[in-house]
């Protein structure tokens, strides 16, 4: 193999390695400034379009032991990005239903044969932020009942020591009207004097000066 042309299919074998998808597509049609607009979208979706020989696709694909490709014909470009497959895809629906071009071939994912029907379906999925938010969201449901459950006996508690405080408080209020009671007791002995007077007064018993006031 030419030194070049080994150069060549050693960075794409690098780059289809680092990818965990690729797509490709041909892109016969397409004018200069259709394809620079379509390499556009797919930068901002994180995605990367180039232009390959299908020969060079087929060694590099072997080399970095992805799936056969089938036979390639036309003018390919492949599409590789870092992680988020669906974005991409949706760039390459999207494009394709706005210029009818470029019409999807095949493509690749967790080194897996997909289909252009495939990848379709691919490009209606929500994309990765939205999946790991949802998934986020799963995660943190059960986390919010958890810290209910947790709290709820806490709070039971403290409803329960603020009662028994609360009672506590009205037993200490009314220990002290307890004590007074007594002070009734205090009727009796009153009434007894003249009772005791009168029955001393009969036995001849009255003091000698309340004799002398009563001659």
């Amino acid at each position: 193999m030419h030194p070049a042309k080994a150069s060549v299919v050693t960075d794409l074998n690098k780059r289809l390695n680092d990818s965990p998808f690729i797509f490709v597509a041909d892109y016969t049609g397409l004018n200069v400034i259709q394809f620079s607009e379509l390499r556009t979208r797919l930068d901002k979706a994180g995605a990367r379009c180039s232009v390959v020989k299908n020969s060079y696709l087929r060694l590099a694909a072997k080399g970095a032991g992805l799936p056969d490709l089938g036979e390639l014909r036309g003018q390919n470009a492949i599409v590789t990005g870092e992680k988020d497959v669906a974005a991409a895809a949706k760039v390459l629906k999207n494009f394709t239903a706005e210029f009818k071009k470029p019409t999807i071939r095949t493509g690749v994912v967790d080194r897996l044969i997909v289909s252009s029907e495939q990848i379709q379906a691919i490009a209606d999925l929500p994309s990765r932020d939205v999946l790991l938010s949802q998934l986020l969201g799963v995660l943190q449901a059960p986390a919010s009942k958890l810290v209910r459950l947790l709290n709820e006996p806490a709070s039971q508690l403290a409803r329960v020591l603020q009662a028994r405080a609360d009672q506590g408080g009205g037993a200490a209020s009314a220990e002290p009207a307890a004590k007074e009671e007594p002070a009734p007791d205090a009727a009796p002995a009153a009434t007894a004097a003249p009772a005791a007077a009168a029955e001393a007064a009969d036995k001849g018993d009255l003091n000698p000066a309340t004799e002398t006031a009563n001659s």
